[in-house]
């Protein structure tokens, strides 16, 4: 029996994610990664006593910029809270953190699966300080602690236990982190730690509606990881109900190497952390008008921009997908329609020929060595019919790259790959390969059309591509119906 249809999989997620300052959320230390250890630490990120914290603004602002964003109700009394646990790299004790009053309360993100779309509700999204890190692996008799990410501004956005499958989550944080990096708001770096993500796992027997005991798998640092986590934890709840094992609810890590998960400790509940209001730093105020102001900065997100794409340039769904996948595309592509009125061209040069280019060579579209005026200028090339699209996003575009300084008019000029448009060359061309097969020809005449293909890249043979093809369908036409 397949026991995955007989019970029905839960997850919630928990995504922490490092807000894109220059500073922590309550001192001025340095938030850039890869400092030395402890190199960017200071008497309050240190907690030395009688250091008092001050709140950094532009947290705030992002933290709203993402809750507006993601269609969030804003709070508009705030204050924070001292989460009480112990642990070596919390400085303090403690950390600050919103607890019955977050930022952000609702909101959700639409995921697409092969079971269709879905809306994945948030609970909530709230600000909080990053602890340090504890370092096993450097000396053989200690843990060592690195407290430059202590006090990091963090927004945890917390899902509701609403999907139901691995591929589900996969797409969720898939989204989260385009979206963020879109908005600006995170880098969405996982493998700098700075998205990070907790599952929630249960399974109930489907049809029921009350939750089963949840099992937290903890910073997961890859979206790939959270999906094999989710899975693997999934069958090993439906293992132990199956063989009529308790579940117990606890904390455990996942090891991608061995394609297990282990338990770390057992699952503290909010009453453990003895929340209280944090008594050093004072509630703060969000207005209407910030937040209309926060509004009208936000740029079109990658589903708006999309149907923009579809409505207005007549892309296709897909074409306008691919090209929304990543901000970098999308400026990209803004750039060359700066250039080229020829929209649906532009999208199938982003698509293949530079797409193609960036993967051989492993690099992002913003990297591409060429300008997006180049980049136009090929596309005005093949659109005019001045040279054939096969030359232009081979030879002419590798041209380009190794002769930055020259045009696609002029780097089609010195390769000859510039198309003759001249009657008389080109009938010569169609005269000869007719010429050359005069049993084709008979088949042709006698029903077999289709042959006109085999004509048409003779021709293009015999002229080195420079035929223009439109007068070459014409002749040939002309030549076999006579």
């Amino acid at each position: 029996m397949n026991y995955q249809d007989k019970y029905e999989l839960v997850v919630g997620l928990e995504v922490h994610a490092q807000l894109s300052t220059k500073s922590k959320l309550f001192c001025g230390d340095s938030t850039a990664f890869g400092a030395a250890p402890n190199t960017q630490v200071s008497p309050i990120s240190l907690a030395h006593p009688g250091t008092l914290p001050k709140m950094n603004k532009k947290a705030i602002e992002l933290a709203v910029k993402l809750g507006t964003a993601l269609d969030c109700e804003i709070e508009r009394h705030n204050y924070f809270a001292r989460k009480n646990y112990f642990y070596p790299d919390l400085p303090k004790g403690y950390q600050v953190s919103q607890h019955t009053a977050p930022i952000c309360k609702g909101g959700f993100i639409t995921v697409t699966t092969d079971s269709g779309e879905r809306k994945i509700v948030l609970n909530r999204i709230h600000l909080e300080e990053d602890a340090g890190k504890s370092i096993h692996d450097v000396d053989e008799n200690y843990t060592c602690v690195d407290l430059n990410r202590a006090g990091v501004p963090l927004v945890e956005i917390v899902t509701e236990p609403v999907i139901h499958s691995s591929e589900e989550a996969f797409q969720f944080l898939t989204e989260l982190r385009k979206i963020v990096r879109w908005i600006d708001v995170c880098d969405g770096n996982m493998e700098e730690g700075s998205m990070r993500c907790d599952a929630n796992v249960s399974i109930r027997l489907k049809g029921e509606k009350t939750l089963g005991k949840r099992v937290e798998v903890k910073n997961l640092n890859s979206i790939r990881n959270v999906k094999k986590a989710i899975e693997i934890e999934r069958d090993r709840l439906i293992e132990l109900v199956e063989k009529k094992q308790p579940i117990v609810q606890e904390t455990r890590s996942f090891d991608a190497d061995k394609n297990i998960t282990f338990s770390l400790r057992s699952k503290e509940e909010s009453e453990d952390y003895r929340y209280f209001p944090e008594p050093d730093l004072p509630p703060f105020d969000i207005t209407d008008e910030y937040i209309e102001q926060i509004k009208n900065l936000l740029p079109l997100l990658p589903e708006q921009l999309k149907q923009k794409y579809v409505t207005t340039y007549n892309l296709s769904l897909y074409d306008a997908g691919v090209i929304c996948s990543e901000k970098e595309s999308v400026t990209f592509f803004e750039g060359l329609l700066v250039h080229t009125q020829h929209y649906k061209a532009a999208a199938n040069w982003m698509i293949g020929p530079l797409k193609q280019y960036c993967n051989e060579h492993k690099i992002g579209i913003e990297e591409f060595p060429l300008k997006e005026e180049a980049v136009a200028g090929l596309i005005e090339l093949t659109e005019s019919g001045k040279v054939n699209f096969n030359n232009a996003s081979t030879k002419i575009l590798q041209h380009l790259i190794a002769h930055p300084g020259q045009t696609a008019l002029e780097a089609a000029s010195a390769l000859n790959l510039l198309q003759e448009k001249n009657s008389e060359a080109i009938e010569q061309w169609v005269k000869e390969t007719l010429d050359a097969m005069p049993e084709k020809v008979k088949e042709y005449k006698a029903g077999k059309k289709g042959l006109i293909g085999l004509f048409s890249g003779e021709v293009k043979k015999r002229s080195k591509g420079k035929a223009d093809m439109q007068e070459v369908t014409r002749l040939l036409n002309e030549k076999l119906n006579q």
